[in-house]
């Protein structure tokens, strides 16, 4: 199990985040339904499979009962079991999954799970993880209930404007090495306002630090970037510079893992490099952006 990363006095966003993550986690790599059984509503459930498709209208109906999602689920699971990984199953999961924007409003709730990067079988394949579930929960007494979900969403690099003119472009010429990760050479910037943004970390605003996993951590430090970018009326189709300092290089492909899902082509220009950071931070990042 991992620690929750919501600080005691959040108690409706520990209960989810327990009930979406933990458990869910436990049951899954368990087989075991009865474990979650408790957490969901069966009347009026409904689950929709977005195929990981832009196009909503290619979003189709796939468990209109919680029956028929039970079924699934068990499916799943018992097919998961015969599947061989480097690591902990349990681990893999904890490893990929990312749960932090949960928005309340009075018993009601909307959260957005996200899954980020491969996990690596030992026969040298691996399943990847790409997507998010947007799950609407229902509080009933004290408890939060599972009313329904939308999963196999993509995750939001897919679903930008490509057409808009946002000043930079990549040269004709621009080449890279094979083994580079996901950012551009070189890039031509056109005459603009510039807008930078100071260097961004996994800290909410009450100061405390969110996330144990680079995974977790990246999340939330590029969702902090995006709200820094939209004060200047920015979005991350702008940046064309990102600067990434990251307490452990070994953790550099994990990074990326999370990272390349947010920016489009071309990515902007980027330079990493290992550093001590505060407290329990794994990365901060900093951008320059383009305003025309």
């Amino acid at each position: 199990m991992k620690n929750n990363p919501f600080p005691p006095n959040d108690v409706d966003r520990r209960y989810l985040w327990e009930m979406l993550v933990n458990r869910d986690i436990l049951a899954f790599v368990s087989q075991d339904w009865s474990i979650v059984e408790d957490d969901f509503i069966a009347e009026g459930f409904m689950g929709i499979d977005a195929g990981k498709q832009d196009n909503v209208d290619k979003w189709v109906l796939k468990y209109p009962s919680l029956e028929s999602y039970r079924t699934e689920w068990l499916s799943q699971a018992e097919e998961f079991a015969k599947v061989d990984l480097v690591e902990d199953k349990e681990d893999a999961f904890h490893r990929v999954t990312v749960l932090q924007d949960i928005e309340i409003q009075g018993n009601f709730a909307l959260l957005h799970k996200k899954f980020f990067g491969p996990m690596q079988k030992k026969d040298g394949g691996e399943i990847a993880t790409d997507w998010q579930t947007l799950y609407r929960c229902k509080k009933v007494g004290d408890e939060w209930k599972i009313v329904g979900f939308t999963g196999y969403m993509p995750l939001m690099a897919k679903s930008v404007d490509t057409s808009r003119d946002t000043g930079k472009s990549l040269p004709k010429n621009a080449s890279q090495h094979k083994t580079a990760g996901p950012y551009a050479p070189v890039l031509e910037v056109n005459p603009g306002k510039l807008v930078v943004i100071s260097g961004q970390a996994a800290i909410d605003k009450e100061g405390n630090v969110i996330g144990e996993t680079i995974e977790e951590q990246t999340a939330y430090t590029l969702d902090n970037c995006v709200l820094q970018l939209a004060s200047a009326g920015c979005t991350l189709q702008d940046v064309f510079k990102v600067n990434v300092y990251i307490k452990d290089l070994k953790e550099w492909p994990r990074f990326n893992a999370v990272y390349k899902h947010y920016f489009v082509e071309p990515k902007p220009v980027r330079t990493a490099v290992e550093s001590g950071l505060l407290m329990t931070l794994r990365v901060e990042v900093e951008m320059w952006a383009v305003k025309n």
